[in-house]
């Protein structure tokens, strides 16, 4: 696995058989998913399943998204699950302000992660980011914000999305991993989103079904071009050549350093 989860698999809360799969379908991160994905009539039944399957370790990073922390559920979701063995970090929906994280981080001592819905998430984007040591990743939640905005075609997510990776970056957490691709047919139209979504600043992606995982991984792996200029520039470096050290004479600072590192810390899987 790379150093940055690049691959976060859903599986509904509701579904344990569905869950036993995700956690052997090679995702970096599973996603147990206690909200959109359960009806409410099934919120107990999934609460009380996934408290049962996380009492023990899980072999792969296991997060919980709980339900919306304004709603009638979130409260029983922390007090369930949040100390559990299992459970390696907590997936916030609908934050929309800083006092929602420093809320939940005071009760849950887990790493917590916070996802945008809103026009007022997206406005208080850096706030969120930066509301409590806990809080380690911000991203999108695109299908909610896209009906809040009242956005139909793609590009009207573009400033929102580059909100989030800027705000992600100022409060120095890692680039946020994009939105759903909603269609699990489309796999040239998820590969071409991830390569948007790559050149916009986001790190891997969040995914619905694992015929999405090699894709949105091949997406976000380093070409062997990338890899021998990261390479380049790491030995340059390393080597103490100087602002000009590259052979096209391009200049190589500290910035430039870190993103090569970066990128070569992305190939080395397990």
């Amino acid at each position: 696995m790379t150093a940055f989860p690049l691959t976060w698999l859903y599986a509904p809360g509701d579904r344990p058989h569905v869950v036993t799969k995700a956690l052997a379908w090679g995702a970096d991160v599973v996603v147990i998913d206690l909200e959109d994905a359960v009806a409410p009539d099934r919120k107990e039944y999934a609460r009380a399943a996934t408290a049962e399957r996380l009492a023990e370790p899980q072999r792969v990073p296991v997060h919980v998204r709980v339900n919306a922390l304004d709603g009638p559920w979130a409260a029983a979701d922390l007090a369930a699950l949040a100390a559990l063995p299992g459970v390696t970090g907590l997936r916030l929906p609908k934050v929309s302000c800083a006092g929602q994280v420093r809320q939940v981080a005071v009760a849950a001592a887990r790493p917590l992660y916070a996802l945008l819905e809103s026009a007022l998430a997206i406005e208080h984007a850096y706030a969120i980011a930066a509301a409590h040591p806990s809080l380690r990743g911000i991203s999108l939640g695109e299908s909610d914000l896209r009906a809040d905005l009242g956005v139909r075609a793609d590009a009207g997510l573009d400033w929102p999305r580059s909100r989030v990776v800027v705000a992600a970056r100022a409060a120095g957490l890692p680039p946020p991993p994009q939105s759903v691709h909603p269609d699990i047919r489309d796999l040239d139209g998820l590969a071409a989103s991830c390569a948007r979504g790559r050149s916009l600043g986001f790190l891997g992606r969040a995914a619905i079904h694992p015929r999405q995982l090699p894709v949105i991984e091949r997406a976000y792996l380093p070409t062997s071009a990338e890899l021998e200029h990261a390479e380049t520039i790491v030995k340059a470096a390393a080597a103490d050549q100087g602002a000009q050290a590259l052979p096209d004479g391009r200049f190589v600072d500290a910035a430039v350093v870190a993103a090569a590192r970066r990128t070569l810390s992305l190939a080395r899987r397990d």
